[in-house]
């Protein structure tokens, strides 16, 4: 197989995985601790590989595959995976230079500001406001960051796909 489509399926394998990442049923306890996967491997891609494999079509399909997959409002992922996609990309060439502590308060932004997004999509949805561990989620996932980061990296690497 050559290296082109080791790292198409490399890349595809990733994002398959973080939906499948999304479906792990955790306690009730930990729910509002639960990382959104599809985000942080979006936004590892569209840092890494840009523009070539990242587009706002990709964000908008994998949306659409995780809101079926949760079985939530037809569109709310997609939007918001449309959202931080648009602005991981027009931000890209800023992000992947910052230092590891500044790229994760950097996807914190990006995560708290997709939180929001959700906020506002649900509250147009006729949904009652959220408790304040709702909030959690954004602070884990932007914990995970460095170390989701360097695993893919590592991996990609090894392979020494681009």
């Amino acid at each position: 197989m050559n290296r082109q489509r080791v790292s198409f399926w490399w890349f595809v394998g990733t994002l398959f995985a973080s939906l499948l990442l999304m479906l792990i049923p955790l306690p009730h306890v930990l729910e509002p601790f639960k990382p959104y996967w599809p985000a942080l491997v979006l936004l590892y891609w569209a840092m890494e590989s840009g523009e070539q494999r990242v587009t706002l079509g990709l964000a908008f399909i994998l949306g659409v595959c995780a809101d079926m997959l949760n079985g939530v409002l037809l569109g709310e992922q997609a939007l918001r995976l449309c959202v931080l996609a648009f602005i991981a990309l027009r931000f890209r060439s800023r992000l992947r230079f910052f230092p590891m502590w500044q790229q994760t308060l950097a996807v914190l932004a990006l995560l708290l500001n997709d939180r929001f997004l959700l906020l506002v999509v649900r509250a147009f949805a006729g949904e009652s406001t959220p408790p304040a561990l709702w909030w959690a989620s954004p602070f884990v996932s932007g914990l995970l960051w460095p170390f989701l980061f360097l695993l893919l990296d590592d991996l990609r690497m090894r392979l020494r796909l681009q």
